[in-house]
């Protein structure tokens, strides 16, 4: 009866002094005129109400939590007043499970509170939906953990908080501090990528997995609606949060230093059930892309019918998490834009191409693509969430038909050079020994390459015969260098020694082929995958594999450049000495010149080689490797066999065998005379002494 006792007394009083004064209701005479009055400061609404005063007058509404009995939005003290609401009961206002499936509602005053079972979380928020708990997910028994001890430690750090959670029941008992929890998050994981990269696809599926769990977890506890933390070496994230009774809605926008996120909040919170909140995070690793440089699966580019291209990450690594759990097909697209690492444009022989990490453990571009490109960034539109990364798709340069022509012409006519040289060195007995045992071998080792070379090169697929000729060419061209370090130790022991200048031909085998051998075998147990390309079949230029090739070559051209400095040294000696043997000098410095000559072809080549082998090599060295390659089986011929005048009158010899009919090569057999069948005698054992050298 007080609000009414104190309601009629101020209705009288205005009476009163519109009486007295001549003002209308709801004004007071002052100073000579008439001003409002202003009634919220007599509470004339009553309890559980905000009072909003007018020009002349005043209305009340009732506070949150409560409604007007005569369930009116406005109403003025003598309409009524504002009684609480039963939110757990009252289905007028609120449709449907209010705390959720496993939440008990308790009523209060003006507000209420649930309370979950064990296994569900309102996240210290009293108001909000019981949601479920999977604290399954952060089992320390996967493989991933066993495998990496700071991962484990994430996965026990977030079991722990999420059991806690589950055991708080609600009403905000024992809330922990989310940005708190993330900051833990983000120093653990500096833990796992600091010291080195993760070596494997199972270690880096585990982190991500695990990280994005911890988000979805962290996220509802955070009391801000917008937060940004970064660490300085590995991991960066933006978190947005929306809480309410309904479904957020508007756009998206988060950024990092290396990536932005578009979409929208109708995405972000699904269609599913709403637990009261959303989250949407872009997490960006800074590091991780070194680790992920692998495992690229069967990945197609923009133009399918090209050759396979090789790949490499070209951005950092973002994974995009929301609250939705629908993520595999999602019904509008998000937008991703990736910075690249470096600034490149695209080209005929590279493209940019959207991938995400799939469940596999290995890129995987479906369901991701390029939306537009420049040089420093590319948008990706994807229908699901993952894991990003913009990989360079570089696609082996297609050389001009001029080249292919001129390779094959050339390797053909080196091919059958090298077969005469093969023959010559093999069946012209004048000029058997040492230096020749060498020739022929290293002919064999420079034949055999070719062959190979010719055939199989480009020949990509099967993966396991592909594996098999780039191992091949590895130990046959070691093989020619090989037996050219021999040849030049041979030259070093004509010049100093001696006696007894030779090699024994055991010896010359174990190391002509036994050390190429050694260094193919161990190549192989120690990189199997790396004999064989995308491109070609020969050795992968990742992590520097190549250089089992180029070390030794490397190695030997130094050993025979100080051999032969100290052969043409003491040649050099031996010529200004007394009483020089001319003729066997002669030779030597023959053999030194035509040997240099070799050397420096084969130098030159796999000089060239280191470049042509190279992500984009000029036109030029192509050209000049293709020339080089084509010419050497020729060149040995010509240096070997055409300039040796002993090789030269065999050839006449043979020559002369064929085109000369049998019953005149036969008169003339039986009528050399005693004098001429002496002087072939001694010629004869002339140059059987000079093959000796």
């Amino acid at each position: 009866m007080g609000i009414w006792k104190q309601l009629l007394l101020f209705g009288f009083a205005c009476l009163l002094e519109k009486c007295v004064s001549g003002c209308e209701i709801g004004f007071s005479f002052k100073d000579g005129k008439c001003v409002d009055v202003n009634e919220c400061d007599e509470n004339l609404c009553g309890n559980h109400t905000t009072c909003y005063n007018t020009e002349g007058s005043y209305y009340c509404q009732c506070k949150s939590g409560f409604r007007h009995t005569g369930n009116q939005s406005s109403f003025t003290g003598l309409e009524g007043q504002c009684l609480d609401i039963d939110e757990c009961s009252d289905l007028q206002y609120y449709q449907g499970d209010i705390c959720g499936k496993k939440g008990k509602c308790k009523n209060n005053i003006g507000s209420y509170w649930c309370k979950c079972e064990q296994g569900y979380t309102n996240y210290g928020n009293e108001r909000m939906a019981c949601s479920a708990l999977n604290c399954d997910s952060f089992g320390a028994d996967s493989r991933p953990a066993q495998s990496h001890g700071g991962l484990a430690d994430i996965l026990s750090m977030m079991r722990h908080s999420c059991l806690a959670l589950s055991n708080q029941g609600g009403a905000g008992e024992g809330t922990v501090d989310g940005h708190a929890l993330l900051e833990k998050l983000f120093t653990a994981t500096d833990v796992i990528l600091t010291p080195g990269h993760l070596n494997n696809s199972k270690g880096v599926s585990g982190l991500l997995n695990t990280v994005e769990d911890s988000i979805l977890l962290i996220g509802p506890q955070l009391k801000r609606n917008h937060t940004k933390i970064e660490t300085s070496e590995t991991v960066g994230a933006e978190i947005a949060v929306q809480r309410g009774k309904t479904r957020p809605t508007g756009p998206i926008h988060l950024t990092s230093e290396n990536a932005s996120l578009d979409t929208d909040w109708t995405t972000a919170a699904g269609t599913g059930l709403y637990p009261g909140f959303a989250v949407a995070a872009l997490l960006s690793y800074k590091n991780l892309e070194q680790s992920m440089n692998r495992s690229f699966g069967k990945l197609s580019g923009p133009e399918e019918s090209r050759v396979d291209p090789s790949y490499q990450v070209f951005s950092k690594v973002v994974s995009v998490v929301v609250s939705n759990p629908s993520t595999q097909k999602l019904n509008r697209n998000v937008n991703i834009t990736l910075r690249h690492l470096q600034s490149r444009k695209e080209s005929p022989n590279m493209s940019y191409i959207c991938a995400y990490w799939n469940e596999k453990g290995t890129w995987s571009s479906n369901g991701c693509y390029n939306q537009k490109s420049n040089a420093t960034h590319t948008v990706c539109s994807c229908e699901h969430l993952s894991s990003f990364a913009v990989l360079m798709a570089l696609y082996p340069m297609e050389h001009p038909f001029a080249l292919q022509i001129l390779t094959k012409i050339g390797l053909i006519i080196s091919l059958v050079c090298l077969i005469l040289s093969i023959l010559t060195f093999k069946f012209c007995r004048s000029i058997q020994g040492t230096r020749t045992t060498i020739h022929l071998h290293l002919c064999i080792c420079l034949f055999m390459a070719y062959l190979d070379f010719l055939s199989g090169i480009s020949q990509t697929k099967p993966e396991g015969g592909c594996r098999f000729v780039a191992a091949i060419l590895h130990f046959f061209f070691l093989g020619v260098f090989t037996w050219m370090l021999l040849e030049g130790v041979q030259l070093y022991r004509m010049v100093v020694r001696v006696f007894n200048p030779t090699i024994q031909p055991l010896y010359l085998y174990v190391f002509g082929y036994g050390a190429p051998l050694a260094i193919v075998i161990v190549s192989a147990i120690i990189r199997p995958r790396a004999y064989g390309t995308s491109q070609y079949c020969w050795l992968s230029l990742e992590d520097g594999f190549v250089w089992s090739f180029f070390g030794p070559v490397c190695f030997i051209i130094v050993l025979n450049v100080f051999s032969f400095i100290i052969t043409v040294w003491k040649l050099a000696q031996k010529f200004t000495s007394l009483n020089p043997d001319l003729s066997k000098l002669r030779k030597i410095k023959a053999f030194t010149v035509t040997a240099i000559a070799q050397m420096c072809i084969l130098g030159l080549m796999w000089v060239s080689g280191v470049f042509l082998f190279q992500e984009k090599p000029p036109m030029e060295v192509a050209y000049i490797f293709t020339l080089l390659n084509s010419l050497q089986g020729a060149l040995i011929f010509i240096m070997h066999c055409l300039l040796s005048k002993q090789v030269r009158d065999e050839y006449a010899h043979f020559l002369s065998r064929i085109c000369t009919p049998q019953k005149k090569r036969y008169s003339d057999f039986s009528s050399v005379n005693p004098s001429s069948s002496q002087s072939q005698g001694s010629q004869s054992g002339q140059q059987t002494g000079e093959s000796q050298i």
